[in-house]
């Protein structure tokens, strides 16, 4: 198997961004990132190799899954800052993390208790609406906010503020599932 980019094969010790061929950086070009995705997917497609000796299907199909997980993690704002950390030798599992910024865990149970109550709310829609936008904004601030940290080599407050997004990540998730249950009922 050849990477068209390197004439070689894929290297599965490669970090992620050298895979795409894009310098490791918390701002990449989306549009770059999913063009260069499509094509090494056709280069690297199992299918091209329905014909090949076993050790290289099995090398296709184990291509397409690293460039599959390398895209999904570059294409999400929170998994790519999570992975930055990661290659920066800061484990950004943040499960055992627990925050002391007492603001923010005030505004966690404000936004938890405004999801919880929508649907008693006289227009729900308008509601959910305003607080999606909330959180939103609140969670583009947040890449903001790790972005100027992880540049500074600031990495204990870029980790705090990827446990934030984290927490809001999570919000909007949970508010794509309020808004399919509404759109059912």
């Amino acid at each position: 198997m050849q990477n068209s980019q390197s004439d070689g094969p894929l290297d599965f010790s490669s970090d992620f961004f050298e895979i795409f061929s894009i310098p490791v950086a918390w701002d990449i070009d989306l549009n770059g990132l999913g063009i260069r995705y499509r094509a090494l997917q056709q280069e690297f497609h199992p299918d091209r190799y329905a014909t090949k000796p076993d050790v290289e299907k099995r090398l296709a199909v184990q291509s397409a899954s690293l460039i599959n997980q390398a895209f999904d993690t570059l294409k999400s704002p929170l998994k790519r800052a999570q992975y930055l950390l990661e290659l920066n030798s800061v484990d950004a599992s943040q499960e055992a993390h627990i925050t002391t910024d007492t603001g923010f865990l005030m505004q966690q149970i404000e936004f938890r208790e405004s999801l919880s109550g929508i649907s008693e709310k006289q227009d729900p829609w308008v509601e959910l609406d305003r607080l999606k936008t909330e959180i939103e904004q609140t969670y583009i601030k947040l890449q903001s906010e790790f972005q100027n940290f992880f540049s500074e080599n600031a990495l204990d407050l870029a980790f705090n503020t990827v446990a934030k997004m984290q927490f809001f990540s999570k919000l909007l998730t949970e508010i794509g599932h309020i808004e399919d249950e509404m759109d059912d009922a």
